[in-house]
């Protein structure tokens, strides 16, 4: 555990505090979206219709505002998974699940290697979140091993370093390239899947 749990911004209950915060939230995804996750606070704050003063309230650091802007989509991750959970066709469920995760990292520029990070650090405001979408898809992965459609020596670990690759060739393709995500991933199932004469 960490010594200092991150801070996790909650929206206030004040009714001026929630307009803040959600208008802060909603410049700030526009913001990463268009310009990536080092675009300028500044500027959220001033979209948003607020001072500086008032998003560092609501969100004390960089982090905090990244982990904010992305609790819907990783939280739907993990819903995903429970939902996939069971499915009769466990490789399908894994890799719909797969797809979801890949186009969730590549929200925008540089949200993959802060998923990344924020997956191995107790200290980083999504690692709660991260950790939560880790473990329900290995047990997808998990699933379709046992049913001996994917190879049994694929580690959950290597599960996500496959995903953040993907994620990352999504992130970085140039305009009207972002299907190559897409085709970094069927390779990548293709790599995994056991073959017959493995099964």
């Amino acid at each position: 555990m960490a010594d200092n749990p991150p801070y996790i911004a909650q929206r206030p209950k004040r009714a001026d505090g929630a307009r803040n915060y959600d208008a802060i939230l909603a410049s700030a995804r526009k913001a990463f979206e268009a310009e990536g996750s080092d675009a300028s606070l500044e500027d959220i704050a001033a979209r948003a219709g607020v001072a500086i003063g008032t998003l560092y309230r609501h969100f004390p650091t960089r982090a905090a505002l990244v982990e904010a802007a992305t609790r819907d989509g990783l939280a739907d991750l993990v819903a995903r998974a429970e939902s996939l959970a069971g499915d009769d066709d466990p490789l399908e469920a894994l890799a719909t699940w797969m797809s979801s995760a890949v186009r969730h990292f590549s929200t925008f520029r540089g949200l993959v290697g802060i998923l990344t990070r924020s997956m191995y650090d107790e200290g980083t405001p999504s690692h709660a979140a991260c950790a939560a979408m880790h473990s329900g898809g290995a047990d997808l992965l998990s699933a379709a091993q046992r049913s001996g459609q994917v190879r049994a020596d694929v580690t959950p670990d290597e599960l996500f370093d496959l995903l953040s690759g993907a994620a990352w060739v999504r992130e970085n393709a140039l305009p009207g390239g972002g299907e190559r995500g897409e085709r970094y991933l069927r390779l990548v199932l293709e790599g995994i899947v056991a073959h017959p004469r493995a099964r």
